[in-house]
């Protein structure tokens, strides 16, 4: 492998590794995308400009090539649901929300990945995957036309990402499948449902099998980077990596698992949330703060950890880019003597720069630490705006 010169925190491992990428200079990454049934929220949002951050690091500074592909989920329950409540299509309320998102996205300023997949393009792809899976003994389909993935027949090699995991509840209590841990990678169709002909009977897929497939098809066996929420941990990613090691008959399949922690509502623990509904759309955010002020808000704090966000939050974001942009203004104005003050000690500053510029690569190659490169850069801003301000006190 190539040694980025990173060194990254691995779910897998549970611990922090170099980042070793399979070519060089180059980074194959699998996000995890919306699945379109809602407006995006402010948690979204967090989540993918943090990563956003990640790969514009990996690429400027570190002169990484980021092939990224983002998965749509455009059919599920919630789809479905949604679209009977609306009595539309869920073809057409996902189409709708996917073109949300991306819109988001855009205000947001986050760069769109190299190619964007939605389910209900692959589900030939899906169907064929789940196939190898059946033959191979590593899943079985029931009387009622759903297919489970066979968790036990797993054995050990089960629990990758988590030591504690309670069986799935995503079926009904009713359910046909041998075992609670089971589940489920294709669903027969109930009565008016969307549905797609199968070898066993009509259904659709189910959430895991489609990131599997998505990605497989693209990348292969061989993924270097993998993305999401730390809510998609368990069950979604560890789902994902049994059933790729199942069917690529590989011992790992997507080597970095990087998870991004939740933001919190302010005084509360809870993650903001469509199900709780305690969430500010990205749209109504955006009336009242920049997307540079939340990327600032982002940057703040190491993208895997949890983040309290609030008014005094984004103020102190707000603060810091203000403070930022007055040194860049102050800075040029001096440069085109245009600054009254004293004598500036240039070769200090200049000093200063190069300490500033290690410090920063060093933050970036620590698990993408911001938080430690902002302060840097907030240091040598106060220490500028303390020769570029020192004004003689009688030209005032």
């Amino acid at each position: 492998g190539w040694h980025s010169g990173i060194v990254a925190y691995n779910s897998r491992s549970r611990s922090k590794e170099p980042l070793v990428l399979a070519a060089e200079g180059a980074a194959t990454w699998y996000s995890c995308g919306p699945t379109v049934y809602d407006q995006a929220h402010l948690g979204h949002a967090c989540s993918y400009v943090r990563f956003d951050i990640i790969r514009r690091i990996m690429t400027r500074f570190f002169g990484i090539e980021v092939i990224m592909v983002m998965g749509i989920t455009d059919i599920d329950d919630k789809i479905i649901r949604r679209a009977n409540e609306m009595n539309i299509s869920p073809v057409a309320l996902a189409r709708i929300y996917e073109e949300d998102f991306k819109q988001d996205m855009a205000a947001l300023k986050v760069l769109p990945p190299t190619v964007y997949m939605r389910v209900t393009d692959n589900i030939p792809q899906i169907i064929a995957f789940i196939k190898t899976l059946v033959a191979s003994g590593q899943a079985y389909a029931t009387s009622r036309g759903n297919v489970y993935f066979d968790v036990q027949s797993w054995g050990k090699r089960y629990g990758v990402l988590t030591t504690v995991y309670p069986d799935t509840q995503d079926e009904a209590v009713d359910t046909d499948k041998r075992h609670g841990k089971d589940f489920a990678l294709w669903k027969a169709a109930k009565p008016q449902e969307i549905f797609w002909t199968s070898p066993w009977g009509k259904g659709r897929p189910g959430w895991h099998i489609e990131c599997s497939t998505i990605s497989s098809a693209v990348f292969g066996k061989q993924l270097d980077i993998h993305t999401g929420g730390i809510d998609l941990a368990f069950p979604h990613h560890e789902n994902e990596i049994a059933q790729c090691e199942a069917y690529h008959q590989c011992e790992q399949w997507g080597n970095y698992f990087l998870h991004s922690g939740h933001l919190h509502v302010k005084g509360s623990q809870e993650k903001m949330s469509k199900s709780l509904k305690n969430y500010i759309s990205i749209k109504d955010f955006l009336e009242k703060f920049s997307s540079d002020q939340f990327r600032m808000f982002c940057l703040r704090s190491r993208y895997s950890s949890a983040v309290d966000f609030s008014e005094e939050t984004m103020d102190d974001a707000k603060h810091l880019l203000q403070a930022l942009s007055s040194f860049i203004t102050d800075a040029n104005a001096y440069i085109k003597g245009q600054l009254v003050c004293d004598p500036v000690r240039e070769d200090i500053l200049w000093e200063r720069l190069a300490n500033t510029k290690v410090t920063v690569k060093a933050a970036f190659a620590d698990d993408f630490d911001t938080s430690r490169a902002v302060a840097a850069i907030m240091d040598l801003v106060h220490h500028g705006n303390r020769q570029l301000r020192a004004v003689t006190k009688d030209a005032g």
